[in-house]
Formats: structure tokens, sequence, C-alpha cells
């Protein structure tokens, strides 16, 4: 089947365990056709009753899906004698040769081997979806009539992407490539002061279809449990959303401290937990990441503009970071399944809860009050509050921290 053969809008079924790699799939598919309708899935039922309720003119599906497998979706599929063949793309972690042999004799139209291809699966979705040279554009959806910014917020908050993109993620790659292949200290070392791929990778690392022994915390952690193929793609996929990056000038400049006050705070919370003899790593992802939910919201604000939304001054910005900013994070770190052990490391950044407080907590805790200090502040209160006093940290290795 050919891209001529099909409708000028496809509708296209996703079935992919993994909430990640499902994602990324909707990504790059919409990158080659962003008018397409999808329809996405996690298990074998679900796509097989899809299947029975919709015609569908490419179908994506991954053999290791719960249930009914993948490779019986495609076996149902093509029992039904459809002429010319309904395009199927089988995806699987499987790359021995019998099970190349198994799935061969129903004929799909691409079986590809996971971590997958990002250059050749674009390219096989571009032969499926679009005629030689066509090109489709798809324009930003409209707001609702009526629309308020704070009812778009609220909105979003349970489905916004994440944080913006503020590192150069694909020169990041580029540079941590060798001729052995990806270098995942490298990469790490490219890539540990961006908020946004730090969360994703953290979260995927930790999905079901990677979840095994303990939950994973750093990106350190995080890379290597992927390892390079599926880190690269998932961190590459990040540069497909919309509003990846932020244009607005405005915006981009409250987005630039905040990571400013990020980075401060996780540098603070390494340097104070490397002299407690203490987990640096986690303590420094801790901070980093103890902003997202205000980098998120800026990235909906953006998205707010280019749906034709009016944002008229720093002061509207202002009042919608304080008022959605916080919940925006926790939103994030609870639907992306944060580990609960580094969610609570987060919060102790904002303030401590009731009863015994753990070292780590009170390092972050402080990292942050040390963060937000201006530089005309005096560090003496600091010394004196309880966080401190509980740390045995005093007013001289306050002083050394804030100099170094």
């Amino acid at each position: 089947m050919t891209a001529v053969d099909l409708p000028a809008v496809p509708r296209v079924l996703i079935a992919e365990a993994d909430p990640w790699s499902r994602d990324l799939l909707k990504q790059v598919l919409l990158n080659v056709r962003c008018d397409a309708r999808l329809d996405l899935c996690g298990d074998g039922q679900e796509a097989m009753d899809l299947l029975s309720a919709k015609p569908y003119d490419l179908i994506i599906v991954d053999w290791e899906l719960p249930g009914i497998d993948g490779l019986s979706v495609l076996r149902a599929v093509r029992q039904r004698k459809r002429n010319p063949l309904q395009p199927f793309i089988l995806l699987s972690a499987r790359n021995d040769s019998a099970s190349v042999r198994e799935a061969l004799p129903l004929a799909p139209t691409a079986y590809l081997t996971k971590p997958l291809n990002m250059e050749g699966l674009t390219q096989r979705l571009q032969g499926l979806l679009l005629d030689a040279g066509q090109e489709v554009s798809c324009e930003v959806p409209a707001l609702a009539p009526g629309m308020s910014l704070w009812s778009f917020l609220e909105r979003r908050r349970e489905i916004a992407d994440g944080a913006p993109l503020l590192t150069d993620v694909q020169l990041a790659v580029k540079r941590s490539l060798n001729p052995e292949g990806l270098d995942l200290k490298l990469l790490e070392e490219e890539l540990r002061t961006d908020p946004q791929v730090t969360a994703v990778l953290i979260a995927a690392a930790n999905s079901a279809a990677q979840h095994h022994g303990d939950g994973v915390q750093t990106l350190s952690q995080a890379l290597h449990r992927l390892g390079t193929g599926q880190s690269m793609n998932l961190i590459l996929g990040l540069t497909l959303k919309r509003s990846a990056r932020l244009s607005d000038p405005a915006l981009a400049d409250y987005a630039e401290r905040y990571w400013e006050l990020s980075l401060h705070t996780a540098e603070y919370g390494r340097t104070l937990a490397r002299l407690l003899d203490l987990d640096q790593e986690r303590c420094y992802c801790a901070g980093l990441l103890h902003r997202l939910g205000d980098l998120a919201l800026l990235r909906c604000l953006q998205e707010w503009k280019q749906a034709g939304g009016e944002l008229d001054d720093q002061e509207e910005i202002g009042d919608a970071l304080e008022r959605f900013g916080a919940a925006y994070g926790s939103a994030l770190r609870t639907r992306w399944r944060m580990p609960l052990e580094l969610r609570e490391l987060i919060a102790s950044s904002y303030q401590l809860g009731g009863g015994v407080y753990s070292r780590e907590a009170l390092v972050m805790n402080l990292a942050t009050q040390l963060a937000r200090l201006t530089e005309h502040e005096g560090i003496e209160e600091l010394a004196r509050s309880k966080t401190a006093r509980l740390l045995k940290i005093g007013l001289p290795e306050l002083t050394r921290l804030r100099k170094g």
C-alpha cells in the first residue's frame, strides 16, 4: 500500500505497553503526519477492540503486549484477507532469527527491532503516509471561545508535557558519540543540567517495562537502566514535541532564572551531601528538579500564546507561576511516577514536614535556602536556622559554601 492509496487524513493505531515508548512513537508519527488521527493503547485486547470498531490505514504494534501479544494481533489482521494487505509495523525486542521466521509468514509491512532506529522508522512512515515530495503543515489548535488563561492552565496541569529543553540535546548526543557508539558517561555530563531530560529519563527508567530491582533516582542510573539506544531515542524524541523550546523572550527570561536557581540548589545539595557523606547525585538531582513545575508552566504559557491567547505583562506571568507552579510540579511527579523517595526529597526543598527528617531532606532544605539568598543577604540567620543546627552546619561552613 502506498501513500497514494491513503485517505487525506490517515487513521493510525499505536499499541505499545510502555507509556514512554508509546509517546515516542506518537511524536515520531506526528512529526511525519501532524494531521494523523491517532488511537493509542497499551495492551493487546484493547488493540483488538479498536481494530474491530474502526478502520485503520496503518497499525503499529509491539510484539510484547500484555494479554494478546502483537504477533497474535497481526495474525488476526491477516486473517481478514484484506487486499491489498493492511500496512502493519511489528515492533519487537526480539532480534533472533527464530522470531523473525515466525513473523515473516504473516507479512508485516516492517519488522523493526528495539531499540528503534529512529531515522529508519521515520523513513518507513514517510513512505507509508506521504506522497513523494509531499509536506503536511498543521496549525496550532485555536482556544475554545471564552477560554480564560486560568481555565487553560487548570486543564493543562494534568496533561502538560513538562519543562522546555534548556540544553541543545541534539548537539549533546552528537558530542557523546564515538566510533564504538554512544558513550553514556559523556552523555550524562552533557545533559546533567537539563531538568526535562533528567525527569523524563528517570520516569522512563522506572516504568513497568523497564522496572527491575531498586527504583532509579538519578540521571546516571536512568541512562544505564535504559541503555544507549532507548536513551538516545527518548532524548531526541523530546525535540519533536510542540514548544520543546521557549521562543517568547519574556517566558525564556523567566525560564533562565528558574533554571539558574535549580542549578545553584543542585550544586549546593551535592556539596552539602559530600560534606556529610550522603548520596551526592540524588541530592543534585532533587535540586535540579525542584522547579520542574514552574518550567512546565512557562511552557504551557507559550502554548497559550501560540493558540491565540493574550499574555499582557510580567505581572500576569508572575501570578500564573505563583498560582500554579507548585501544583504543576506535583502533578508531573505523580503522573510520571517518580520514585516516592525522590519526590519526598524534592518536597523537602520547599518545606519540612512533621516528624523525623532524613539528613538528605535537611540537606535539600538548606541547599534551597542557600540558593535563594541574594548576594546582599547575610547568612548568619541561616546558620541559626533549625535545619542548619540539625545538620550541625555552622557559619564557617556556610560561608565557605557561599564563596565556593
